[in-house]
Formats: C-alpha cells, sequence, structure tokens
C-alpha cells in the first residue's frame, strides 16, 4: 500500500503584504514567506499552496475577500491567462514604487556593499504602446475560454494567432488586441488572422510539429517605418505569394516586408535565411542624430524611447573628455558603442554574436563614426593581455550583459584591466548585486539609476557607476 500524500497547507483570509523579486506577490504566515501572483499589497485572499519549501512556499489565490485600495481595473481582456503585463492591476505610480524597492532590496540583500543614495527611478512617458517588436505564434488548437469550455458546445474555430499563455508552451491565446505595440500591429495580425482563415491556410501545430504557418514578427521604429517577418513551417510558392501579396496590399505601409522557411523544432531565427519579399531587407532608428539599422536578426531595445534615457544615463556615468579608450561589452549592434564614441577617443565593442557585429561596423559607417573598432568571440577569451596591447587598456567599460549577468572570468580580466570607471547596466538587479560584489574588491559603487523600461511588469532596468579604488 502506497504512502499517503501529505495534503498541502491551505490559507483562508491572508493579507498580501508586499511584491518581491520576479514581480512576485507574497505573505507571511507564521514566519513562512508565501509567493502568490496576480494580488497586491492590501488584497485578502484565500491561499492554496501548490509548492512546499523550507523556507518559503508557493501558493495560487483561490478567492479575494477585498481588494486593496491601491488596485486598478487590469485594461487588457487578456489579463488573467497572458503573463505579458502581469501589473496591470496596479497603477504606473506604484509600478514605479515597487520597481525600484526591487532595485534597493538586491543590491543591498545580494550586494552587500555601501551603496549610494539610489536615484529615483526614470519612468516611462509610454505606458502603453511603447514596444517596437512583438512575436506572435500561429496555433491550430487556441486557448479555449472557461466560458468554451462550460458551454461543451464542439468549436468550430480552433485557430489562433497570438502569445503562449503563461508556462504553456503548446497553448496560444488567440488575441484581437495587443497593447504593447502601437499600430498597425493589430492592424496587421488580425488582418493575417482573417486572411488565413477564409483562405484555409494551415496553422501550426505546436505539439505535432506540422502546419504551414508558423510565426510571425512586427517590428516598427520611431520614424514611422515597419517590417513584417513572416515565417513559415514549409514552402508554397503559390499560398505564400497569395498571403504576402495581400498583406502588402491591405497595409501599403510596410517598408521591410520579408520571410523566412523554418523547419527547426524551435522558432528561434538567428540560424535562419531571410528571403525579402518587397521593400528593404531592414528598418532605420534614430536617436540623437544617429541613424541605425535595424534587420530581422538585429537586437534592439525594445522600447525605443527609454532606451535613449538608458542611454543618456550611461553616457553621464562614464563622464567621458574626448581622451578616454572606452570598452563597451556585449555590444549588440554597437548602439552604446556609437552612441558614446563622440566623446571617446576610440570605442572597443565585443559582442558574441558576429551578425551582430556586423550591424556594429555598418552603424559606425552610416555615422561616420570613425573611431570604433568591433570584435566578435567570447569575452573571456578576447579580453587578454596581448588583446590589451594591441588595442589599449580600457579607461571606461560599458557592459551590458545578458540577464545572466557576466562570467566570473570576465569579472577577472575587468578586475586585472583596472579601468577607472565600469559602467554596468543591467536588465537583472539580482545578477547585477551579485557581480557588484566579486568588482568590489577593487571598485565601489557611486551612482545607482533605475529605469523603467517595461510599464506593466516587473522588469527594471538599473545602470551602476563603479569606480577604482585599488
Amino acid at each position: 500500500m502506497g504512502r499517503k500524500r501529505k495534503q498541502k497547507p491551505f490559507y483562508e483570509e491572508v493579507m498580501i503584504t508586499d511584491i518581491g523579486a520576479e514581480g512576485k506577490s507574497l505573505a507571511k504566515i507564521n514566519d513562512m514567506v508565501v509567493f502568490t501572483t496576480q494580488v497586491i499589497p492590501g488584497d485578502v485572499v484565500d491561499l492554496q499552496v501548490v509548492k512546499k519549501r523550507r523556507k518559503y512556499q508557493v501558493a495560487r489565490v483561490t478567492k479575494i475577500h477585498s481588494s486593496s485600495v491601491d488596485k486598478i481595473k487590469p485594461f487588457c481582456e487578456y489579463f488573467e491567462i497572458c503573463g505579458g503585463c502581469s501589473w496591470q492591476m496596479l497603477p504606473y505610480e506604484k509600478q514605479l514604487f515597487y520597481k525600484q524597492k526591487q532595485v534597493t532590496d538586491q543590491l543591498t540583500r545580494i550586494g552587500k556593499i555601501e551603496l549610494p543614495e539610489i536615484k529615483n527611478i526614470i519612468g516611462s512617458d509610454e505606458v502603453i504602446f511603447y514596444r517596437n517588436k512583438l512575436e506572435f505564434t500561429f496555433s491550430n488548437k487556441r486557448w479555449l475560454t472557461q466560458e468554451e469550455i462550460n458551454s461543451k458546445e464542439e468549436m468550430d474555430e480552433r485557430n489562433g494567432l497570438g502569445f503562449h499563455v503563461a508556462g504553456l508552451f503548446d497553448k496560444v491565446i488567440n488575441i484581437r488586441k495587443c497593447w504593447l505595440q502601437a499600430d498597425p500591429s493589430n492592424k496587421i495580425r488580425n488582418f493575417l488572422y482573417d486572411f488565413a482563415n477564409k483562405n484555409n491556410l494551415e496553422f501550426f501545430d505546436l505539439m505535432e510539429q506540422k502546419g504551414f504557418l508558423r510565426n510571425v514578427f512586427i517590428r516598427t521604429s520611431s520614424i514611422g517605418e515597419i517590417m513584417v517577418i513572416m515565417v513559415f513551417f514549409y514552402d508554397d510558392e503559390e499560398k505564400r505569394k497569395q498571403l504576402l501579396n495581400a498583406l502588402k496590399n491591405e497595409v501599403p505601409d510596410i517598408t521591410s516586408l520579408v520571410y523566412i522557411i523554418n523547419k527547426k523544432g524551435n522558432s528561434t531565427i538567428n540560424d535562419q535565411d531571410i528571403f525579402i519579399f518587397s521593400g528593404k531587407d531592414h528598418i532605420w532608428e534614430e536617436m540623437e542624430g544617429l541613424r541605425f539599422k535595424i534587420g530581422p536578426k538585429s537586437f534592439y531595445q525594445t522600447n525605443s524611447k527609454q532606451a535613449y534615457q538608458l542611454y543618456k544615463v550611461a553616457r553621464s556615468f562614464a563622464g567621458l573628455t574626448g581622451k578616454e579608450v572606452v570598452y563597451d561589452l556585449y555590444t549588440g549592434t554597437g548602439t552604446i558603442a556609437n552612441f558614446v564614441a563622440k566623446d571617446a577617443k576610440k570605442v572597443i565593442g565585443i559582442e558574441f554574436v558576429p551578425e551582430a557585429i556586423e550591424d556594429a561596423w555598418n552603424n559606425s559607417f552610416i555615422n561616420e563614426i570613425k573611431n570604433t573598432s568591433f570584435f566578435a568571440g567570447d569575452m573571456k577569451d578576447i579580453l587578454t593581455e596581448n588583446f590589451f596591447s594591441e588595442n589599449g587598456k580600457p579607461d571606461v567599460i560599458i557592459t551590458d550583459p545578458p540577464r545572466a549577468g557576466m562570467h566570473k572570468d570576465v569579472i577577472e580580466t575587468l578586475l586585472k584591466a583596472e579601468a577607472q570607471k565600469i559602467v554596468y547596466v543591467s536588465c537583472n538587479p539580482a545578477t547585477q548585486a551579485r557581480d557588484i560584489l566579486l568588482l568590489s574588491e577593487k571598485y565601489r559603487v557611486t551612482q545607482v539609476q533605475p529605469v523603467d523600461m517595461f510599464p506593466q511588469t516587473h522588469h527594471v532596468e538599473n545602470v551602476v557607476l563603479m569606480e577604482f579604488n585599488g
């Protein structure tokens, strides 16, 4: 006879008191921290524990007895199933408060070092329709609403085009209006969905990995240019031309219409060939008189206006006088490198992705910037004494690593390089704090500036200035 599974705790009428790391709401019950989602401080709820650990528990909300005075009505009809904008129920000023708190908590708890006063977070002027890039997925088995399930009627229309349900790769919500990207994004997506259904074009089956229509990426720029990247699982020339011609005629403002045939088991496109259907193979973005060429695979900050604020902070912290050698680590397409080049003697950009480095060189050429150099490869392999000898030791290092932060070998190299300043731009204050602690052997933090790049979410960017103190 098997052992009887122990029932997990159930808590009634619990007050949510705070928001912690990764945007999770929390309550404290008998010295135990219980994490949950989709509620805010001040809500009184019932909680069913779904995961039990020695130091914490994770629970789902089963009932809301009363709502916080701060709570507002979410504006998106997909709020409870789409994980994209999980803070809609928080007024924007409260979102900024908890993002600022997140930065402070992570730097003090993980960094464990002396900090200056942290500057007030720079909020976004646009809290909806602020993204310049979105990816949507075609699915022949869309997510059904609870009302549809309860009706027990046979669903004639099961196709969907939209976002994955949070935590479920094979479930796609059919989106009719997304609040993240300005027009004509919704018009393009809805036209593709309606046209494909009307003409019996096959939507992708995520489980069985078959179907004609797979994904669509929509990129826009602040100067009004539009790129649509249509991804097919296999090529059917007649159907492909039918769809793309119809889209071109429906939305003539599209300046770059390209397509990909992706037969792989995943939807990433960085290793795929790009084919131009109409227009150019790129769009343009502008920032402070600089022009940046953005291709289908190019990385560019997804909030163009806040990217400008972020880069201004990084440049200000660098305090360049025109005499410095600047290293821009994880340079991507060289946006920061080219942005600060006019104030530096020389800028060296390093990035793992060769295609990104090609874009970086092109962006320097386009803007007639002649004091930049770019190198592709693993940071820890490139940053050697020979490299420093050939290119000059850095006076200032700007680093903008991925969410995982910097490799410990890179940090050891930075400690040996002994640049006078390190400007650390991060999308993850937790890994940033970990790296700062390691760098504190020779550096002290002198300025901290959070920047909100992603309203309606818990994500926050943070810029830290570290100065060499031997």
